[in-house]
């Protein structure tokens, strides 16, 4: 297919696509799927090689949000029966991060629920990357604490913080149909204040909200301009008790799709499945290895996710090995961080360099959406051998979390 052989032929100079050939990508058929995902995946492996980075989430307050972002678990008005709880301290978190760090993740995603952090939200939060750091040796801290006040970022960067996640979740056209207590531009404007501190900024965004195709390729546009070194796609896992919760428009093969189009508009990113992929790619979820270079492991914020044994499992035999903290993610031309005229790519917007969090799943400072799910399972019982909502919701792949940080019970790492 000519198309694919030119969207090869642009990730491997890291030459952008033009919108149509992005759109091309998610109107290919099922016929075309495997030639989509082996195109796609040339330009994964020229960049990251059999690398998959594994990130681990710190839910450090769950619910209590004061913002109506409609997909999310722990939004103004949620009936979703989440954990809630204020902030953890800098001991539990350290505990809790050191399971995710014991199973293989280098990096700690610590993520708190809110409009964005106070100064005393800070300190805190900067006394806890200090235990984390202090215990595990070469892991990298990322914050997700939602809207960024002047000087924050450079506060957590002085804490020791690697990077900071703000997704920018959908196109600027459709924001406002999805969250009214905070603007698009608001959350441009804290990715810039972490770039602008010497933060890896990290933003993504969320599919499966009902947006159209000319919106996803909108959004990782936009992602795109801004240039961050990693972007999280999430897929919406409609939480009962959310606006969101009927809203199942995904299928494996689409979300494999949007995987490609990302991989192709990002070539050198660290592309990352996040929250939605247990629910929406299911028993696909090795094909998409050969698109993103990046995973969470285990547990999201508020919603269940694989094992982290049987994401180990997924990894190898897929073919794929798990990156160790002494290797670099980013390929050589984008590691330095920063984004100057002295950048060898030449491709620069704000930046925003390295991981972050941004699983899509609700809690994250305003959205860092992870949510992932009602209680599980439900609907009536199925017959043995059945698969539940096969073609339709899958709500018995949701499941709200109930173990680990936040609770006495040990995590899913």
């Amino acid at each position: 297919m000519d198309l694919l052989n030119t969207l090869v032929d642009k990730g491997l100079r890291r030459e952008t696509p033009t919108r149509e050939e992005a759109l091309a990508v998610l109107a290919t058929s099922d016929d075309d799927l495997l030639d989509v995902v082996a195109a796609a995946g040339k330009v994964r492996r020229h960049w990251f090689g059999r690398r998959v980075k594994l990130n681990y989430l710190v839910n450090l307050k769950s619910g209590l949000c004061p913002e109506d972002c409609s997909y999310c678990s722990q939004r103004l008005g949620s009936k979703a029966g989440i954990l809630k709880y204020t902030w953890l301290g800098p001991g539990e978190a350290s505990q809790a991060a050191a399971a995710g760090v014991a199973g293989g993740a280098k990096r700690v995603c610590l993520v708190a629920s809110g409009r964005g952090p106070t100064d005393r939200d800070v300190d805190r939060v900067s006394q806890t990357i200090k235990a984390i750091k202090d215990e595990n040796e070469g892991v990298e801290v990322c914050a997700c604490l939602g809207l960024l006040s002047e000087g924050q970022a450079e506060r957590l960067r002085e804490a020791g913080a690697d990077a900071y996640n703000h997704n920018l979740n959908t196109s600027e056209a459709t924001y406002g149909d999805i969250t009214t207590t905070h603007t698009y531009a608001d959350r441009v404007d804290t990715v810039r204040k972490a770039h602008a501190a010497g933060l890896s900024a990290c933003s993504g965004l969320i599919a499966g909200m009902g947006e159209s195709d000319e919106d996803l390729v909108d959004v990782v546009f936009a992602l795109r301009e801004l240039d961050p070194d990693s972007v999280p796609v999430n897929f919406l896992i409609p939480f009962e008790g959310t606006p969101l919760a009927k809203e199942w428009n995904l299928t494996p093969q689409r979300c494999l799709r949007i995987l490609a189009m990302v991989r192709f508009v990002c070539p050198d990113v660290e592309v990352r499945i996040a929250g939605g992929r247990e629910v929406h790619l299911r028993t696909m979820q090795p094909l998409a290895l050969h698109l993103a270079n990046s995973i969470f492991l285990g547990d999201y914020l508020t919603s269940e996710g694989q094992a982290g044994k049987a994401d180990l499992e997924m990894i190898a035999d897929a073919g794929f090995e798990v990156e160790g903290t002494d290797r670099v993610t980013l390929p050589e031309h984008r590691a330095g961080g920063g984004c100057g005229p002295d950048r060898a790519d030449g491709v620069c917007g704000s930046h925003g360099s390295g991981g972050g969090c941004g699983s899509h799943e609700s809690g994250g400072g305003c959205g860092s959406h992870q949510d992932g799910a009602g209680c599980a399972p439900q609907g009536g019982e199925e017959t043995p051998g059945s698969v539940p909502g096969a073609g339709g919701p899958r709500t018995d792949l949701v499941a709200v979390r109930r173990r680990g940080a936040g609770t006495d019970l040990a995590p899913n790492a």
